[in-house]
């Protein structure tokens, strides 16, 4: 009797084992690229459809002249980092959906820190080989970072996902930087 219960222990532990190795596996195919960026507002205002000054409304124009006056340009936009899940059953990996639980973004311009964000609530990251967008909102004033700076800044992203597993939460054993449009 002792025998059977030792040989399902056994039988247990590696079975778990083999899953959790599994899980890693997957885990380390997820790629990142940085995605769109997407509702930009300066004050609060949507610039979304505005080319010119005149497209503005008139208590738009003296909100924004009052605040650049001062020196600042809050604005606030979601950046979208696209996520592929390259589990999706071929090449002898089985199909596995991935949970973001947590995707801390630190934002870096010409190596700066810029700002911090992380996402809102899990992102689920489907098995099927499509690609998913995860969105980090983010709040700056462009005027304090452009002060002495060019638009023709080098943007990165770094972050260190934390991923949600049927044995429990995975982070990544480093941080990953995000640097263009092109999968890491």
């Amino acid at each position: 009797m002792k025998r059977i219960i030792l040989l399902a222990i056994l039988f247990i532990m590696i079975f778990t084992s083999c899953s959790v190795l599994q899980t890693v596996m997957n885990v380390s195919r997820l790629k990142f690229k940085v995605g769109n960026v997407d509702d930009f507002k300066v004050m609060g205002i949507s610039i979304k459809d505005k080319q010119k000054l005149t497209d503005f409304n008139p208590l738009d124009l003296i909100k924004l002249t009052s605040v650049v006056t001062k020196g600042e340009l809050p604005v606030t936009f979601t950046l979208f980092v696209e996520a592929k899940n390259p589990n999706d059953g071929t090449g002898g990996y089985p199909a596995t959906d991935i949970t973001l639980k947590s995707f801390p973004a630190k934002l870096y311009i010409d190596d700066k820190l810029t700002v911090t964000g992380n996402i809102g609530s899990p992102v689920i990251v489907p098995g099927v080989g499509e690609n998913k967008l995860i969105p980090i909102n983010i709040d700056m004033d462009l005027m304090k970072f452009f002060k002495d700076r060019g638009l023709e800044s080098i943007i990165k992203l770094v972050t260190k996902p934390v991923i949600g597993t049927p044995i429990g939460d995975l982070e990544y054993p480093e941080e990953i930087t995000i640097v263009d449009q092109k999968f890491n």
